[in-house]
C-alpha cells in the first residue's frame, strides 16, 4: 500500500527540542532554564537524570546534520533555547547563543533541509519563572520581544515558524500537576497559564507577520472517546475535550474559549482575558501544527475532584511508554478537526512517534521493527485523512535522536538514531533506513 494522496511538495521531517538534545547548559553565556532548576531538585526525574549534557548536540550538531542529510529529510523542526539567547528572558541578548542557531540554520540550508524552528518548547528562563512565569501576563510580552530578536537574526533564511509547543501539556504537567518544570501543583488554578501562553502566541504571531514570516503553533491533540453511551460518560468526555483540545484550538481558530465551567472557570479564566486579547490570539495561521500520540478514553468520575476520569484503552498494542498504538486515531483526529473548524488552515503533523525498548545488537544494528510499523501505519492514516479532504502539508516524526525524555530521563527512546548516552555514539536504527527509503521513493519521480 502506497501513500497516494500526499502532495508532491510534502515536507518529510523530524522534530527535536533544545533542552532534550543540546546540553551545554552552562556554556557560552546560556542562562538557567526552569528545566535546569527542576532537574537539580532530587526526586523530580527518574534516576536523577538531567539535560546538562543530553545528546551534546550543541557540540555535535554537524554530526547530526549529516544524519539528517543521510536520511533525506526535507524539513527539520527544532526548538530555540530562550535562555541561550536571552539569559534572563528580557533585555540583553547573548550573541553566542544566536550564533549557534545561525550556524545550525546555515548547515540545514546547505543540505537542502528547510529549518522550522519552534520558539518555545518549555525551557523558560528561570528569571522569568521567578517573576511568576506563565502565570504572569508580562511573560507573554517578554516572549514577543524574544521572538523579534530571533526573527531579526534568522528571518532572512527561515520562513516557517512555530510559536509554542504543546501549551496544554506545559500548563497541566508544569503548572497543574507539577510533574514537569517548573514543578508547580496548582490544579485548576493553572488555567491563566493557558491564556498567557496563547497571548504570547498572538503577540509573537504579530511580530513574525510584521516581518513577512509564516506562523504555526504545535498543539497536542487527542481524539476523546467516551467509555460508553451513558450520558454521564459522554458529558465527561466533552469536558475533557474542552480542556485538552478546545482550550487551545478554539481561541486560535474561532476567537472564543470553550465552556470551562466544569473546571470552575468563567469566560475570563480568572480575569486573565482582557479586551483585545482574543483578537490577537485568533489572527489567521499559515498552518496548524498537530502533535498526535494516542486517543484518550474518558468516563464519568467515580470520586470527587476531576469532572472526568481517564480509563485504559484496551485491545491495542502499547509502546514502551505504555501508550496505546491507534493509527486510525490520527485520521479520526484530522478529519474531526476539519469538521469542527471548517476554515481549518493547512496542517503539519509536527510530532508523531513511539518509544521502543531499543537494543544495539551484537552486529551493531538496532532492529526497531515496532517503530517501523508504527510510522508506516500512522503515515497511512495521514494519507487517508488527505483523501478525506484534510490539507496536510508535512510530517515531522518524533524524534531524530534518542534524547532526554523529560521526567523519564533517558529511559524512553523515541529516536530514529540510537544514542549511547555514556559515549554519545550515534547508531542509525532500522527505522532510520526505512524512513530514508520511504522519503526517496516519494521524492523520486516514477
Amino acid at each position: 500500500m502506497t501513500l497516494n494522496h500526499l502532495p508532491a511538495d510534502f515536507i518529510w521531517g523530524a522534530s527535536t527540542a533544545s533542552y532534550q538534545i543540546e546540553g551545554a547548559t552552562k556554556e557560552d553565556g546560556r542562562g538557567p532554564s526552569v528545566w535546569d532548576t527542576f532537574t537539580a531538585r532530587p526526586g523530580t526525574v527518574r534516576d536523577g537524570h538531567t539535560g546538562d549534557v543530553a545528546c551534546d548536540h550543541y557540540h555535535r550538531y554537524e554530526e547530526d546534520l549529516a544524519l539528517m542529510a543521510e536520511a533525506g529529510l526535507t524539513g527539520y523542526r527544532f526548538s530555540l533555547a530562550w535562555p541561550r539567547i536571552q539569559p534572563s528572558g528580557r533585555g540583553q541578548v547573548n550573541a553566542q547563543g544566536l550564533d549557534f542557531y545561525d550556524r545550525l540554520v546555515d548547515g540545514l540550508l546547505a543540505r537542502g533541509i528547510e529549518p522550522v524552528p519552534t520558539l518555545y518548547h518549555w525551557d523558560l528562563p528561570q528569571a522569568l519563572e521567578d517573576g511568576g512565569g506563565w502565570l504572569n501576563r508580562d511573560t507573554a510580552y517578554r516572549f514577543a520581544e524574544y521572538t523579534s530578536i530571533v526573527a531579526d537574526r534568522l528571518g532572512d533564511r527561515v520562513q516557517k515558524w512555530i510559536t509554542l509547543n504543546e501549551p496544554f501539556v506545559h500548563m497541566v504537567w508544569g503548572y497543574g500537576l507539577g510533574t514537569h518544570a517548573p514543578g508547580r501543583a496548582l490544579f485548576f488554578d493553572c488555567l491563566p497559564v493557558a491564556h498567557h501562553q496563547l497571548l504570547g502566541h498572538g503577540l509573537a504571531l504579530r511580530a513574525l507577520r510584521a516581518r513577512g514570516l509564516q506562523v504555526m503553533i504545535a498543539n497536542n491533540c487527542t481524539p476523546v472517546w467516551p467509555a460508553s453511551d451513558d450520558p454521564a460518560d459522554v458529558a465527561a468526555a466533552q469536558d475533557y475535550d474542552a480542556l485538552h483540545n478546545r482550550l487551545f484550538n478554539d481561541p486560535i481558530l474561532t476567537g472564543t474559549y470553550p465552556d470551562l465551567s466544569a473546571f470552575g472557570a468563567d469566560a475570563t479564566l480568572g480575569g486573565s482575558v482582557r479586551d483585545g486579547d482574543l483578537e490577537l490570539i485568533s489572527a489567521p495561521l499559515d498552518a496548524l501544527g498537530v502533535n498526535y500520540y494516542n486517543p484518550t478514553r474518558i468516563q464519568a468520575p467515580t470520586s470527587e475532584g476531576l469532572p472526568f476520569e481517564e480509563v485504559p484503552i484496551e485491545g491495542y498494542r502499547r509502546t514502551a511508554f505504555g501508550w496505546p498504538v491507534v493509527p486510525d486515531g490520527l485520521r479520526e483526529l484530522l478529519v474531526g478537526l476539519k469538521e469542527r473548524y471548517p476554515a481549518l488552515p493547512p496542517v503539519h503533523i509536527t510530532e508523531n512517534g513511539c518509544s521502543v525498548e531499543d537494543v544495539v545488537g551484537a552486529d551493531g544494528t538496532v532492529q526497531d521493527l515496532a517503530r517501523i510499523d508504527y510510522l508506516d501505519t500512522h503515515l497511512h492514516a495521514v494519507d487517508a485523512a488527505v483523501a478525506q479532504g484534510v490539507d496536510v502539508r508535512g510530517y515531522f516524526t518524533w524524534t531524530l535522536i534518542d534524547n532526554f525524555e523529560w521526567a523519564e530521563g533517558f529511559h524512553q527512546r523515541f529516536g530514529l538514531v540510537h544514542v549511547d548516552h555514556d559515549t554519545q555514539v550515534r547508531t542509525p536504527k532500522a527505522s532510520f533506513a526505512w524512513y530514508r527509503d520511504l522519503i526517496r521513493s516519494h521524492r523520486t519521480p516514477a
